[in-house]
Order: C-alpha cells, then structure tokens, then sequence
C-alpha cells in the first residue's frame, strides 16, 4: 500500500519537473535586461532631445507667467491645469505596479517597474506646486477655503497650503521610496556586472546588498506597506487638490462626489500613460521578447472596468445638480456644462468613457498591441481637455470674499473660454515634455524591465502534463 501510494505521488509530481527555473535561464535573463539596458540607441538620444526642448520651452513660458504677477489669478488658469493633468498621469502610474503585486497578478511582472519610474516624473509636481503658493492668497487675506469657513482661532493663515504641501511632498518621498526598494536587487546586479558609472552608482545605491534570506523577507514586506501609503497618501492628494484648487474657486460648487471622480480619474489616466510606455518599450526599447500580448490584455481590462467607472461617477454627481434644480447648482452646471465648455465637455465624455467603452468591450481590439494603446492616446488627450474645462473655467470665475461657503453664489457665468497665451500653451508642452524627459534620463540608471522579478517568474512557471499536451501553470506568489 505504501508502495502504491509513492508511486502515484511520483506520477503527480512528476509533470512539474520540467521548469525554466535553471541556474543558466536566470543567468540568461538577467544578461539579455542588462544587455539592452546597456545599449542607448541613436533614436533615444533623438527623442531625448526633442523632449528636453519642449521643457526648455516650458521653462520660458513659466518664467513669462511669473513676470505677469500674482494678483489675477484668471491668467494661472491654464497653468493649474497642466498641473493637475501631470498629477494624475505621473503620480498614479505607479498604482499599476502597486495593486497587481498585492494581488499577485504574473502579468504585470514585465512592466512594474516601468510603471515605478514615473515617480520620479511625479516629482516634478512638487517644483510646479510652488507658484501656486502665491497666487492663492492666505485665509487672513481673503483666501476661501472648503475646510476653514475663515481665520478661525488656533487656525494658521497658510493652513491650506502647509496641508497641500506636506501632502505633495510626502507622495513624492513615498514613490522615490517604492522605487528604490524595487530597485535594491537589480542595482546590486548593476554592481556586479554592470561596467563604468553604471557600476559605481549602483554599488552606492545597492546598498551592501547580498540576497540573503532576510534582505528579501524585509524587502517584500517594505514594499507592500509603501505600496499601501502611496495609495492612500494618492488618493488624500487627489481629494486634497480637487477641493482646494477646484471647487473653492466655483461660488456654490460643494459636491462631494467630485473628489472621488477626480481621483478614479487619475487611476484611468495612470493606467493609460503606462499602456502608451509599454508600447514604446516595446517597439522602440527592445522589450518585445518581454512585453507581450499579455500585458496590453491585462491593462486593457482594467481600462475597460475604469472607464466604466468612470462613467457611473460622472452620472451620479450630475445627476444630483440637475435632478435638484436649484439656482446655485442650476448656475453651477451651467458653468461646466453649457456654454463655451460645451463642445469641450461633449469631447471629454466621448474620449474618456464612448469611445474607449465601445472599442474595449471587443475582444479583437482588446487583445491586441495597437488597439489599446490608441485607446490609451484617447483617454489621457480626454482628461487633459478634463482639466482645462474644469481648472480654467473655475479659475475664471470672480472671487467672492465671504467667511461661508455656504452664502456664495455664482452670480456669472462666463460667456467665453479664456483663450491661451503663447506662454499657457508654451507650458503645456513643456511641462509634458519634462515629464518624459525625466523618465527618459531615469531609465539610463534603472533598469526598464525588472529583472528579480522576472527570474522570479520562472520560478512559478512549470508544464505540466494534462491529458495529451502540456500547459504552463503558474504558482502562487508570495
């Protein structure tokens, strides 16, 4: 009996032996990442270049809009914007690494660290903070704010911008922190088999690490609890900035479920940014052999449910304005709706929610390379008009100096869009341009594709016999 019970646990085991996890596969991965790390094209250089002009144009346009003062507050409108927009693509792009590790999805092992790198790009959203600084005044000085109804005793008058600043800052660290905790094994394979300035800073940011049993334990449970500060410290600066930049600027605009669409907003647009980064990857960067089919139906789905989302927010916090009728929210929706943001409102809902909804919903287009990331093109060209209709039409409204928000009423709607200055559009494309070009100069020290995590990979992965032909299965990660 004990014989025949040996003998069917060899039969069951027996499938799983034939694995990649061998000592030369992993040498080889680690090799060919570090290999194409390594070489920088005359095409990367090429766009690096091209990005590094539009910053340097950004830079003029915000040193002209510094020139013109703070007092108007109407001619920042386009500048808070650009602001916001970057804030939701760069600061939530890390998300895509974050909640699939947690929930061990495989899939998203090729692509979580460039999904991480845009940390850094996020950091950028600390520097363009400060203007605003000045152009929004203290609460002694007339400065409106949703959590303070006034200077209230024990209340200090930079209150809201000491909160928005520590909140900004601590995402920022947060990320930098993620980041370099992903980083550890593979600049300590930098160390040992990278060559020139390669090799001398990653043994300085490897910090003596030698893959013990306990580094990797205090590395798996550092990430999860970072991962999880990140998230809520994104979503606390979401809801921080939407309240105090956005909505205290509109007389009568109190809605507590705009916070919420602001941002799953950011997730969608985080999620379309790193869909457009693995295309790049993929065609420009020499991933293909890493970044897949997989990849682009793992982010295509989730597109898909954010959208859908997306949507059930929108109908809901509108819905309320209209169904309600009253003169303050009647005015309100004017305001975002009707009028001169008409068309702009109209292409938004068809960009971020029509059309991806309508394409995705389709196998043939999910499953592709090309099909989601022109859906991806859509959305975040969808939520960059978001942010102008929203900031720039708020910006414009005359300010209302009273100690409730409660009594403002928006007593004007603006008749006209505020059209940009050469300075406004000047900032726009700069400020995306550094965005990539911080990305980009990131990626010479960082590995694009993690590479601990895809010799990890071929320690899940085994065929096993099922029937008459072999099928790849995956264990459960850690």
């Amino acid at each position: 009996m004990v014989t025949e019970e040996s003998e069917m646990s060899q039969d069951l085991v027996q499938p799983y032996a034939e694995t990649d996890n061998s000592v030369e596969n992993r040498k080889a991965v680690s090799d060919r990442i570090i290999s194409i790390h390594s070489v920088t094209s005359n095409r990367f250089w090429q766009f690096a270049t091209l990005s590094a002009i539009m910053f340097g144009l950004g830079i003029i346009g915000l040193v002209m809009r510094l020139s013109s003062g703070f007092d108007d507050k109407q001619i920042w409108g386009y500048y808070v914007a650009i602001f916001a927009f970057l804030m939701t693509t760069s600061s939530a792009a890390p998300m895509v690494a974050i909640a699939p590790r947690i929930a061990n999805a495989h899939w998203r092992r090729p692509i979580s660290r460039a999904a991480e790198i845009w940390t850094l790009a996020g950091c950028l959203n600390m520097i363009l903070y400060i203007p605003l600084i000045w152009v929004l005044p203290s609460l002694e000085n007339g400065r409106r704010s949703l959590w303070f109804f006034g200077q209230q005793e024990g209340v200090p008058a930079y209150s809201p911008h000491i909160w928005a600043t520590l909140a900004i800052i601590a995402l920022a660290m947060l990320g930098i922190a993620l980041l370099w905790l992903s980083c550890l094994p593979d600049f300590a394979l930098l160390r040992d088999q990278g060559n020139g300035w390669r090799k001398k800073w990653g043994g300085k940011l490897a910090l003596g690490w030698r893959g013990t049993t306990r580094q990797w334990n205090w590395q798996y449970h550092r990430m999860g609890v970072v991962g999880a500060f990140y998230f809520m410290m994104l979503i606390f600066v979401h809801f921080f900035i939407s309240v105090e930049f956005l909505m205290v600027h509109v007389p009568g605009w109190i809605d507590s479920l705009y916070p919420i669409t602001h941002a799953h907003n950011a997730l969608q647009g985080g999620v379309a940014t790193v869909m457009l980064t693995m295309l790049c990857l993929r065609q420009f960067g020499g991933y293909k052999d890493y970044i897949g089919l997989d990849q682009f139906w793992g982010l295509g789905k989730l597109l898909l449910a954010l959208s859908l989302l997306w949507f059930w927010f929108w109908f809901s916090s509108f819905n309320l304005f209209w169904y309600a009728k009253r003169p303050n929210e009647v005015a309100v929706l004017e305001l975002l709706v009707k009028g001169p943001y008409r068309e702009m409102f109209i292409a938004t809902f068809l960009l971020v929610f029509i059309f991806p909804w309508f394409t995705m919903i389709w196998n043939p287009v999910r499953r592709s390379i090309w099909g989601p990331s022109m859906i991806a093109v859509a959305v975040l060209i969808g939520t960059l008009l978001d942010r102008i209709r929203l900031y720039v039409g708020a910006w414009d409204v005359a300010s209302i100096n009273t100690a409730s928000m409660m009594e403002m009423k928006l007593s004007e709607v603006p008749d006209k869009i505020p059209a940009p200055q050469i300075w406004d559009v000047f900032m726009i494309i700069g400020f995306i341009g550094a965005s990539v070009f911080i990305y980009m100069m990131a990626t010479r020290l960082i590995p694009t594709v993690n590479v601990w995590e895809q010799k990890e990979y071929l320690l899940y992965r085994a065929e096993v016999q099922f029937h008459r032909v072999k099928v790849l299965v995956l264990g459960k990660a850690r």
